[in-house]
Order: C-alpha cells, then sequence, then structure tokens
C-alpha cells in the first residue's frame, strides 16, 4: 500500500500543478460554476475517454492521461463548490484555491486509503476501461441525485460519489504509468 500512496501523491501533484497554473491564468472563474455544469464537464471528458477506448481512429491529439486529470481538477472542483457553494464573481487567489485543493485531495486520499485496505487494492487487477466505465456510472449518479435536487434515500452523497471518480481517475493514471514505463 505504501506504493500505491506514492503513486496516489504522484498523479495529484501533477494534478495540482496543472490546476494551480490555470489558476494563474485564468483566477478562479470556475467558481462561478453551479454543481451540474461541473458535472457535465466531467462527463464530457469521461465520455472522450470512452470513445478514445473504443475507437481506432482519433482526430485529436490529446490522449487519455490530459481527460483523467481534467476529471481529477473538475471533481476537486465540485467539492470546492459543494463546501464553499456558487458564487457570482470569482473569489479566491490562488493561495486560497490551492488550499482548497489539498484540504478536498488530502480527504480523497483517506477515504482511498480506507477503502483500499478493505479492498485489498482490488484496483491493481481492474482495466483502464473498466474504471472508466466505473467513473461515468458515478456520474450518472451524479445526474439522478441533482435531478432529485440533492435528495437520497439511501445512497450516499454527492460528495463521495466526486471523491469516488477522483479515486478511480488517479487509479487509471497509475495504470497508465505503469504500462507506459514496461
Amino acid at each position: 500500500m505504501r506504493h500505491t500512496s506514492e503513486q496516489y501523491d504522484a498523479v495529484l501533484k501533477t494534478c495540482r500543478d496543472l490546476y494551480e497554473k490555470k489558476m494563474i491564468d485564468y483566477g478562479s472563474a470556475w467558481r462561478i460554476l453551479r454543481l451540474p455544469s461541473l458535472t457535465d464537464q466531467i462527463f464530457i471528458k469521461a465520455q472522450r475517454i470512452r470513445s478514445l477506448q473504443e475507437n481506432d481512429v482519433r482526430k485529436v491529439d490529446e490522449g487519455e492521461r490530459s481527460e483523467f486529470i481534467g476529471i481529477i481538477n473538475y471533481s476537486i472542483m465540485a467539492l470546492i463548490q459543494l463546501d464553499k457553494g456558487v458564487v457570482e464573481q470569482p473569489d479566491l487567489s490562488v493561495k486560497e484555491a490551492l488550499v482548497l485543493f489539498d484540504t478536498h485531495s488530502a480527504t480523497t486520499k483517506a477515504l482511498m486509503e480506507n477503502k483500499n485496505h478493505d479492498y485489498g487494492e482490488a484496483w491493481r487487477d481492474m482495466r483502464v476501461s473498466s474504471l472508466t466505465d466505473l467513473i461515468l456510472q458515478k456520474l450518472l449518479r451524479v445526474k439522478q441525485i441533482e435531478d432529485n435536487k440533492g435528495k437520497t434515500l439511501v445512497s450516499e452523497g454527492i460528495d463521495a460519489n466526486y471523491q469516488d471518480m477522483v479515486n478511480y481517475a488517479v487509479f487509471a493514471l497509475i495504470h497508465i504509468e505503469e504500462c507506459a514505463s514496461e
């Protein structure tokens, strides 16, 4: 599990570095996005990954890796929105945004470590395509919860689904990195 923790941290560092650069370029303009808009952004990325996995021809020269990074960053943005609420104008400095990123990614990593302990790192035997499908399933669940105005009868909330999407995307990136280095 120690190796997983180090790999997880390396993936999150890549995601955080991109998040920071985009915060410098664009500020926190994303803070105006409502949760369904963020969910739809993640959905577009997951659908593109699935399309890349199923189709032989690519017309845009970007692979799965950048899309999984996008899923992680948009999911963390969604967790921040759940925590802070939507605003009318960008309101976060780069420093504040990074603190929030770190807080939510640490909570999400702790969830991964707990589940990884209980499941015995079962994700290591999964295919990247299966992780993609699980992300899409989580997205459909989130959309349904959003359509239900956030109400659930017996299911975990939206935040747990976003956290699971982060973790599945991290696992996919670890798999992709391991395949590239073989």
